[in-house]
């Protein structure tokens, strides 16, 4: 495993984050990822990607209402790791209490009251990691970035990180922290794979520029990008969440799988291998957020990491792309 450091922080993460929203209690009555895995189902997923050396985990308070915080604490303590060499990641904005009075978003009172809640799920004295899910239009900026200020001096979280939002809003964010000496984020979770590259129009130049962490989510395009294309899983056959962010774009984004397909069987790897090695090749990208269902998974992603794509082969991987329209901002 290769380590990294979190942007400018001085936090060490491995080059892969195991992402944990493919735990948590199964069935649609329980959230929107019915196809996530119990504890006895992600144990020897997580034991694996422990063994190969991930020690970077990402959860969210949302994640099939909580289970998947509570999953990843259970795996953290079964598996007897030293708190001190891994980090943890969850996130607070969604709603947990859908419909009712402050059951969810940015405010202070939902940061401070989330922060408690994920603790307790995880079992865990602070978080590594705390970042907010999107940005909450209906709070103000300074509201929530001197909420979050007072996570970390709780030693709640030792540091913050965003997700999916315009650069100009990410940008503002900071400069608002910056002006008060408050915490700023040192991390941005936004959507980047093959078949949505919008982001390198702008936040991607601006992480880099400020030294930001870029830990993208679904760098494999809730496997879109790891197999031919119409291929029925177990997942995608349940899954009403994928077809939101990227089914407008399936004549599109069929162009870019069908090429990868090619260049995959050309290179004698994996489809997931040859989208995660094109990922690892740039600069800007700190750990891709990768869910495995599988052991098999794990391996491969992991393997992913010692690929090297010539630059003529990354070319060649994304010159069917096309200007999507930007998604995720839900």
């Amino acid at each position: 495993m290769k380590y990294v450091k979190l942007g400018k922080a001085g936090v060490e993460v491995s080059r892969l984050c195991l992402g944990c929203m493919s735990f948590g209690t199964p069935g649609e009555e329980n959230g929107v990822f019915p196809w996530a895995k119990n504890f006895d189902e992600a144990k020897p997923i997580f034991r694996k990607a422990v063994e190969l050396g991930i020690n970077y985990f990402d959860t969210a308070n949302v994640y099939q209402n909580g289970s998947s915080e509570e999953i990843t604490g259970r795996l953290i303590r079964d598996a007897g790791l030293d708190r001190d060499e891994i980090v943890v990641a969850t996130k607070v904005h969604f709603p947990m209490r859908q419909g009712r009075p402050n059951g969810g978003g940015l405010s202070r009172k939902n940061i401070m009251t989330e922060i408690d809640h994920s603790l307790r799920r995880l079992g865990l004295d602070y978080v590594d990691l705390y970042q907010i899910h999107r940005l909450d239009h209906d709070t103000p900026m300074e509201e929530i970035m001197e909420a979050l200020h007072d996570v970390v001096k709780s030693g709640k979280a030792r540091y913050i990180g965003a997700s999916t939002m315009f650069a100009w809003e990410f940008e503002r964010l900071n400069q608002i922290a910056e002006r008060n000496g408050w915490t700023r984020f040192v991390s941005m979770q936004n959507q980047y794979n093959l078949i949505y590259r919008e982001e390198e129009r702008e936040m991607m130049p601006l992480c880099r520029d400020r030294g930001i962490a870029v830990v993208p989510w679904s760098p494999l395009a809730g496997g879109r990008t790891t197999h031919p294309w119409g291929t029925v899983t177990a997942r995608n056959s349940v899954d009403k969440v994928s077809p939101t962010v990227w089914g407008a774009t399936d004549a599109q984004d069929k162009l870019v799988v069908d090429n990868l397909e090619r260049i995959a069987k050309e290179l004698g790897h994996t489809m997931a291998q040859v989208s995660l090695a094109w990922m690892l090749s740039k600069p800007y990208v700190t750990a891709p957020i990768v869910g495995f269902t599988s052991v098999k998974h794990v391996e491969e992603a992991v393997a992913a990491l010692d690929i090297v794509l010539d630059p003529e082969i990354i070319a060649r991987l994304e010159a069917p792309y096309v200007p999507h329209v930007k998604t995720g901002l839900f």
